[in-house]
């Protein structure tokens, strides 16, 4: 950002890709990272992904980013990728329309979205967070547990978030928190979405 002849700090221009109007952005998009700041000089951005592992914006050919909330009002932008690395544990890359450093400075804290078909295969016995979310979860005899409203990541480890059933106590937690590990997952069947884990509704 530079100052103007009055001393004043000038905005940063708007991106020059045109806005894209959010009813027009595919179903489904998946929140993957947030733009933290230019890098360079020749308009590539600098991203923290949401995940330890970046394939998918690595591999994605189009990108969609909504500017913050807090900004006033929201806009979106769907950018085809041009390039993309690792950069240490973020991630940088040059997109269409965004040829300045000034135009990259704009994007400063707006999310990244990309389509789930646009994932690469998750590898072996791997899965991707967001298919998680909204499995049945019951233990080895047949009792629900509750189902998958999201993941924490806990050191070496995630942990699946769970909405417990209707029918447990009502002085319970609202919800209950089991690690997505070998020790305690059994089975899980994306398709059916289903995961059995070797719990019982008293460990917690």
């Amino acid at each position: 950002m530079k100052p103007d002849t009055r001393g004043k700090a000038s905005p940063p221009p708007a991106p020059a890709a045109e806005a894209t109007p959010e009813g027009l952005w595919p179903e489904g998009l998946i929140e993957v990272g947030h733009v933290l700041d230019a890098w360079g000089t020749r308009g590539w951005i600098k991203v923290a992904p949401d995940a330890a592992e970046p394939a998918a914006l690595l591999k994605a050919p189009v990108w969609w980013l909504r500017s913050p909330s807090a900004a006033g009002a929201v806009r979106h932008l769907e950018l085809p990728r041009r390039l993309a690395r690792r950069h240490a544990q973020s991630v940088v890359a040059l997109l269409d329309g965004i040829a300045e450093r000034d135009q990259a400075e704009a994007l400063k804290g707006w999310s990244i979205h990309l389509r789930r078909e646009d994932f690469p295969p998750p590898a072996g016995d791997e899965f991707y967070w967001v298919d998680l979310i909204g499995c049945e979860v019951s233990n080895r005899e047949g009792v629900p547990l509750g189902r998958v409203v999201g993941l924490l990541a806990s050191g070496a480890q995630s942990v699946l978030r769970l909405r417990r059933p209707e029918s447990e106590a009502p002085e319970q937690a609202a919800e209950r928190l089991i690690p997505f590990v070998d020790a305690y997952i059994v089975s899980v069947e994306l398709d059916a979405r289903r995961i059995v884990a070797d719990w019982q509704p008293d460990y917690d």
